[in-house]
């Protein structure tokens, strides 16, 4: 055996391990990156204490809560990650010369979103794309895409992220909806100015008041009392009430039970609403920053999209309602 082939096998194991290394500086934890890699949580550290053993530094800090990587491990891996990432383009590209798309695609999702529209839609695209498997990652938290591995994301939002490549899957809505139990209880709402008087479910998010933004869908009438007007005849009214939950579900359930008024996406509503178990108020008046106005699919940008991934897209943008 030649000198160059001996340097060569006993190099192996160790690009697979700098490899181990950027995986772990993207994913955070040696769990994540462990899931990430297909291996063990004992695998990937046994992997990373090997390469520290060869280097003769250490490469990463780690407590009993936490790791981080020392500036020999961020030297490396910024060292590499590049060719790492030309390497995997470079065989994405190769596998999409087969016949039909394959492999595993790693998706992120809402959960409502997930739960109510996508996933009743994968098993006919996993029936007729047999040599793909789905990871389905649910949700409301936005994943960084590109540092934990997510070939494409799901999101309901307004406006997608400019440095991601995005399609837009379908228009979304926003519902003012209640209980027939509790419209029987409490006069609807005739204008946005009433919902003050009204217990109101509302969706908490960190550094914002309780507060809830309609447009006139028709020339707004008279009188907003109790509310502040923005620009385009947008109306404010701050809301109260007794419940409060950061699930658009959990949200639909207890209005379902006569709690209060609630403001929906259309796909955790549409089910209520056509049998009759939620009505909508205020027709004349949108909602608007309840929720987004689109759903769409994202992922980071890059010259060519894998066919998977464009498979799923069109599969998606196709059958969602």
């Amino acid at each position: 055996m030649s000198r160059s082939q001996s340097r060569s096998q006993s190099d192996s194991p160790r690009w697979a391990a700098i490899h181990a290394l950027t995986v772990l500086a993207q994913a955070g934890s040696f769990t994540a990156a462990a899931q990430r890699l297909g291996l063990s949580k004992a695998a990937m550290s046994q992997r990373v204490a090997e390469l520290e053993a060869a280097a003769g530094v250490p490469l990463v800090q780690r407590t009993t809560r936490s790791m981080q990587l020392t500036d020999a491990g961020r030297q490396l891996v910024a060292s590499t990650h590049g060719a790492f990432a030309t390497i995997d383009q470079a065989f994405s590209e190769v596998r999409d010369l087969a016949a039909m798309p394959q492999g595993r695609l790693r998706v992120t999702a809402p959960v409502a979103l997930a739960r109510q529209e996508l996933v009743p839609l994968l098993p006919g695209f996993l029936a007729a794309h047999p040599a793909l498997q789905i990871e389905l990652d649910l949700s409301d938290r936005l994943r960084p895409l590109a540092q934990e591995g997510f070939d494409l994301a799901i999101r309901h939002t307004s406006t997608p992220p400019d440095t991601h490549v995005a399609w837009m899957l379908r228009e979304s809505r926003t519902l003012l909806l209640a209980s027939p139990a509790y419209l029987a209880r409490r006069p609807a709402p005739r204008e946005p100015a009433d919902l003050a008087a009204h217990d109101c479910l509302a969706y908490p998010r960190p550094g914002e008041t309780a507060a809830w933004s309609f447009e006139p869908q028709r020339p707004a009438g008279r009188g907003v009392t109790g509310a502040s007007a923005g620009g385009a005849g947008r109306v404010s009214v701050a809301v109260r009430g007794p419940f409060a939950a950061n699930n658009s579900e959990a949200l639909r359930e207890a209005a379902l039970a006569g709690l209060g008024l609630a403001l929906l996406p259309d796909f955790s509503a549409r089910p209520a609403v056509q049998a009759g178990a939620l009505v909508e108020l205020l027709p004349g008046w949108r909602p608007v920053g309840a929720f987004g106005t689109h759903i769409w699919a994202i992922r980071p940008y890059a010259a060519q999209v894998p066919r998977a991934v464009r498979a799923l897209v069109d599969w998606l943008a196709e059958r969602l309602p």
